[in-house]
């Protein structure tokens, strides 16, 4: 018998009074995969993620984890199960510096032994903090943020705050990633970042990523598949050749000739 899919929605329905954002959307994704949504504006795609990560309870179907159902989960349980995710409008801590913000990432672990190791400043907790801050520094190399480290991060760029999101969400070696619109207001050698990490993600820790993002060429590049969404429908699903040559996906979506001998997106 095969074993599940990580991560599967099925026939998962999302409603807002009368409005169905989503509509009967499913999707299975394998273990160190990555897969992208894509869609106009509109589209569902980043409520299909808020049903995902359990902000919105699904008003019909359901989300399985490792074939557990997880459906009626609170985002805490899904998040200490290793689902991470990233928000379409950044979400860090201004007042706080980069350093610590990255470290919030890790805190739900615990420094070991409870509060009476941190009143007699136990070896144990030394050195767990040692090696977690150990940790922050190097992902804060990998992202080229070591420069403004003890920044506040509400004095970042759009770029660096997305960075730094991204390595809040990956410091802690996610087992499923859900990131919106990652690339979002980055220049080139930031989305060279982004690409680099989510690599690095799925060869070290075998993370399963689902990504929505405006940034096609990215997105044929990334992702191992693609489903594309309208009104909270599922237009087509498969790999970024079929996406790329798929007829109602570019009269729908990309806004083409359907002639056989119109080119796909680059």
């Amino acid at each position: 018998m095969s074993e599940p899919a990580l991560l599967e929605v099925n026939e998962v329905e999302v409603s807002f009074g009368g409005v169905r954002a989503v509509q009967g959307v499913s999707l299975s994704v394998d273990a160190g995969l990555v897969y992208g949504v894509i869609g106009p504006n509109g589209a569902g795609k980043t409520t299909l993620f808020d049903a995902i990560f359990g902000y919105n309870r699904p008003s019909a179907g359901s989300v399985l984890l490792k074939g557990v159902d997880i459906t009626s989960k609170p985002t805490s349980w899904r998040a200490r199960q290793g689902m991470r995710r990233t928000f379409q409008r950044q979400q860090t801590v201004g007042s706080l510096s980069v350093r610590d913000n990255i470290i919030v990432g890790t805190e739900w672990r615990g420094g070991g032994g409870g509060p009476l190791t941190d009143l007699v400043a136990s070896p144990l907790r030394r050195r767990l903090e040692d090696k977690r801050r150990e940790a922050v520094g190097d992902v804060l190399e990998s992202f080229g943020l070591s420069g403004v480290a003890d920044a506040r991060a509400d004095s970042l760029s759009i770029g660096h705050a997305r960075l730094l999101e991204l390595a809040r969400a990956v410091i802690d070696h996610p087992v499923v990633l859900l990131l919106d619109e990652p690339t979002s207001g980055m220049a080139s050698k930031e989305v060279e970042t982004v690409q680099r990490v989510m690599g690095q993600a799925r060869e070290d820790y075998g993370t399963t990523i689902l990504v929505v993002e405006h940034d096609v060429p990215f997105i044929m590049e990334v992702c191992d598949r693609i489903m594309v969404l309208d009104l909270g429908c599922v237009v087509a699903e498969g790999t970024p050749d079929e996406i790329r040559h798929n007829e109602e996906v570019k009269r729908s979506y990309f806004g083409m000739a359907t002639s056989a001998d119109a080119p796909g997106p680059s």
